[in-house]
């Protein structure tokens, strides 16, 4: 099993920056790419950003040029700096895993970003 444990999220004004953490526990040695993906009111969830093992990182295109993606492997974490934040950002950002263990997976319980205007 794999346990992974958001933090960082908060209230910020439009324009303004905040840095997510995620930290694995568990099975770590099991986990390949890790990802962000956040999840609006009345919205499907939707992916932010992924980082592989090696550190190829992929974006949505809405988020390209504002935020990136990192991981720490000795740590067993990953980060996601998020600048020039919209109020359009706001929602729930998610923590994932991708890991041998599980097809679909590991999730975290989420970390609430708002962006006020």
């Amino acid at each position: 099993q794999v346990q992974l444990v958001e933090s960082g999220g908060g209230l910020v004004q439009a324009g303004g920056s905040l840095r997510l953490s995620c930290v694995a526990s568990g099975n770590t040695i099991s986990i390949s790419a890790m990802g962000w993906y956040r999840q609006a009111p009345e919205k499907e969830r939707e992916l932010v950003a992924t980082i592989s093992v090696r550190g190829s990182t992929k974006y949505a295109d809405s988020v390209k040029g504002r935020i990136a993606i990192s991981r720490d492997n000795a740590k067993n974490t990953v980060y996601l700096q998020m600048n020039s934040l919209k109020p359009e950002d706001t929602a729930l950002y998610y923590c994932n895993a991708n890991s041998w263990l599980r097809l679909s997976g590991y999730w975290g319980q989420g970390t609430q970003v708002t962006v006020s205007s």
